[in-house]
């Protein structure tokens, strides 16, 4: 299942890319998202937890995270399993970074592939929704540890250590299809 997903950071790029480059602080701002620790061989160790309806995945697996300065590109190819219900995940993403007038667009053009129970909802269309909010979230809290950082405050994030539930991706579709 391909996601290709745009969104601005209004912050320069030289703090978005500073940002990026910490993979634990990138995780603490994904709903769900644990950072488990970097290994000896540089791969990742995380979690990621969802619950859609009765439906709970927690996912853990690694990641092999690539960091290209010169082309402004973040390159990650993760796998992972949820032990409990037997589904398996795999992931490669790359992550573009272009300055816009102070601000940074970035663009995330992910391949998933997904097996297992958690497959009949890639099919229904609920993972791209869901990637919808957690990418909304992940934004909101990456702004918050942004304003923190200037103010010397501690961030308040929104449902970061939280697993994404269907109720509350109902809600924000709902919305989200109201206003457009």
């Amino acid at each position: 299942m391909k996601i290709v997903k745009e969104f601005t950071v209004a912050r320069p790029f030289e703090a978005v890319w500073a940002f990026f480059s910490d993979i634990p602080a990138v995780a603490a701002c994904l709903p769900g998202a644990e950072h488990l620790g970097q290994r000896e061989d540089g791969l990742h160790g995380g979690r990621v937890t969802a619950k859609v309806g009765p439906f709970q995945a927690s996912f853990e697996g690694e990641a092999k995270v690539d960091f290209d300065e010169a082309s402004r590109r973040i390159s990650v190819e993760g796998k992972g399993v949820d032990k409990k219900g037997g589904s398996r995940g795999k992931m490669t993403m790359i992550c573009s970074f272009v300055p816009e007038d102070g601000s940074t667009r970035v663009t995330v053009d992910a391949d998933v592939m997904l097996s297992g129970a958690i497959a009949q909802f890639g099919r229904t269309g609920l993972i791209s929704e869901i990637a919808n909010v957690m990418i909304a979230d992940f934004v909101a809290n990456a702004e918050a540890v942004f304003a923190a950082a200037e103010t010397g405050t501690d961030p308040v994030l929104r449902n970061s250590s939280q697993p994404l539930s269907a109720s509350r991706l109902l809600t924000r579709s709902i919305k989200g299809w109201i206003k457009s």
